[in-house]
């Protein structure tokens, strides 16, 4: 004899697999909160000095996946982050502008980044490492990065998470700046370091 299942059956069938799928993950939306920890870096060398502009102005979201209970991060679902190129800032007016001009900003102005994958794995207590792979778009030209992030959850519930990314300006097609009339050359490659601090959304 064929059984039928009656529709309150199947009804609380699928509230109990949905129920329990929300049990053994938990989702929570974050976003960028500017705390005096928060900044962004951009270094490099040159033929006299190392340089470094620096902001601590940007913007950015995160989704990130929690144990049972809260119990720590096991996913990462997104995250991206973007800064305006005109507000890393050297204290130095000269690079500044040098450095504004190579990055094309009159016709790219923002820095971004969107995470593709990612992967994470408990160190410590309330850290964990986060292998990462994203799209990095500098002057208008998107390139595919690898980089370890790590994030830690802090005692009033934000996650600081902080990063660095070694590249080549030429890989996006930006052109070393020269200063002092030539006599200044700075090198091909540089170093993007971050550390962010994210923050849940309310009521999310």
């Amino acid at each position: 004899m064929k059984k039928i299942c009656k529709p309150g059956f199947v009804w609380m069938t699928i509230c109990v697999i949905m129920g329990f799928s929300h049990f053994t993950q938990s989702q929570s939306h974050y976003t960028i909160t500017q705390t005096k920890e928060s900044k962004m870096t951009m270094a490099g060398t040159s033929t006299l000095h190392d340089w470094d502009m620096t902001t601590q102005i940007f913007t950015g979201n995160a989704q990130f996946g929690f144990n049972p209970g809260n119990d720590g991060l096991n996913t990462l679902q997104s995250l991206t982050f973007s800064l305006v190129a005109q507000n890393l800032k050297s204290g130095q007016k000269g690079l500044d502008k040098n450095a504004y001009k190579a990055l094309k900003t009159d016709q790219f102005q923002n820095i971004d980044y969107k995470l593709l994958s990612a992967r994470v794995s408990p160190q410590k207590e309330n850290q964990f490492l986060i292998k990462t792979q994203g799209n990095l778009t500098i002057a208008g030209i998107t390139k595919q990065v690898s980089m370890d992030v790590y994030c830690e959850i802090n005692k009033d519930s934000t996650i600081t998470c902080r990063g660095s990314d070694k590249l080549k300006m030429s890989d996006y097609k930006v052109k070393p700046p020269t200063f002092m009339m030539g006599a200044m050359k700075t090198g091909d490659a540089i170093t993007l370091d971050f550390t962010m601090v994210y923050k849940k959304e309310a009521g999310i």
